[in-house]
């Protein structure tokens, strides 16, 4: 079986889909992954990829689509946006993206297509050549929802390829925990986090003597990355705790001498960070929120832009996070995460409900399955 898998040409997007497309590709099964820009690094994992916008730019995007639109612009910016940045942003993307995947696709003629909810591009080509296309949710996001709000933006290109309406995707699969973002419907599948391949430094290998608190901002860059770090470099030495910062940008370390408590780090694979810390404060990302609630591990969520403060809100609901704005961020705050027994006990709740999903493995023969359906 021949499987064209598409992502929106970012980080976060394409990562939750490389554990399926290794799964289909140790099944023996043909996969192709289309995306671009910074997302074309998960080369790096093995897997056979085509860029379907070479000239792709987010920041030229975002920036074109939000002078137009400043009231958008500025409740996005406050995380009160809801989908509304997102059609608009991801509509251009996917412009952008939609005659290079319907090329590809015709060229590679695959039996299946597996696409994210912002890769709409996917969809369109798979009806294109009418073949069934499989939805990947990859956030706490409704997935058929992000899908249809960015369809409303590409209605140029499909007369351009002369499809009518997307026809309904043969199968969703939702990967968020239900206890987080209620029930779906559609076929789950357990969150297998992946953040690149590296290895970590011995210091960071194994658990130290104190509790380890990560720190991460976002791989995309933004505001507030820098107040996040700053606000827990300002409380850390009145905690009982080490802080690891990955990717301090250059503004935090501008500050001076780093309190004794605070270490840094470049770019590390947070999946195995975090099976050696003890919590987590982060900017908000889908990701990343997966990722430790995959990982059992309590974490402080900073509201911010896009996703981010949603993200924040649900995760804080489920009892598994503390969230709150960067400037408020105090040594209290972060003795709380690390010692509120409630915080570790839903953590832990949602970790075991996420590992009893289905994993990605078990989800290959019923993809296999769908294909047959079809050349039956």
């Amino acid at each position: 079986m021949r499987v064209l898998v598409v992502s929106a040409p970012m980080l976060g997007h394409v990562f939750p889909m490389i554990p399926l497309a290794r799964a289909l590709q140790n099944a023996g099964h043909e996969v192709l992954l289309a995306t671009a820009g910074d997302a074309l690094a998960a080369r790096d994992a093995g897997l056979h990829i085509e860029d379907i916008a070479p000239t792709f730019q987010f920041g030229r995007i975002a920036r074109r689509t939000m002078m137009r639109h400043p009231l958008i612009a500025k409740a996005e910016l406050a995380g009160e946006g809801g989908t509304r940045g997102v059609r608009l942003l991801f509509g251009a993307v996917n412009e952008e993206m939609v005659d290079h995947a319907v090329a590809l696709a015709t060229r590679w003629a695959p039996d299946l297509v597996v696409y994210e909810p912002l890769a709409v591009a996917g969809a369109l080509a798979a009806a294109r050549l009418g073949i069934p296309a499989v939805l990947h949710e990859n956030s706490l996001f409704d997935g058929p929802e992000l899908v249809r709000v960015t369809a409303t933006r590409l209605t140029r290109a499909l007369q351009r390829h002369g499809v009518e309406t997307l026809p309904p995707n043969a199968a969703t699969m939702t990967i968020a925990p239900p206890s987080v973002v209620g029930a779906r419907s559609g076929w789950p599948m357990q969150y297998v986090p992946y953040s690149g391949d590296g290895t970590l430094p011995d210091w960071l290998g194994g658990r130290p003597e104190q509790p380890r608190i990560l720190v991460s901002r976002s791989t995309v860059g933004g505001p507030g990355g820098s107040r996040l770090m700053s606000a827990v470099v300002a409380a850390a030495p009145h905690v009982d705790a080490e802080f690891v910062l990955v990717r301090p940008d250059r503004h935090v370390m501008r500050q001076g001498l780093l309190p004794g408590n605070v270490r840094t780090v470049d770019w590390v694979p947070l999946t195995a960070a975090l099976a050696t810390s003890t919590a987590i404060v982060h900017h908000g990302g889908a990701g990343t929120v997966l990722g430790a609630l995959a990982a059992g591990v309590p974490q402080l969520v900073v509201s911010g832009p896009g996703d981010r403060t949603y993200n924040a809100r649900l995760v804080a609901a489920r009892g598994a996070a503390l969230a709150t704005a960067a400037k408020d961020i105090t040594a209290a705050t972060l003795t709380r995460l690390l010692t509120d027994a409630a915080l570790t006990s839903a953590a832990d709740e949602v970790r075991q409900e996420m590992a009893a999903m289905p994993s990605p493995e078990d989800v290959v023969p019923r993809l296999v399955a769908l294909s047959h359906s079809r050349s039956a």
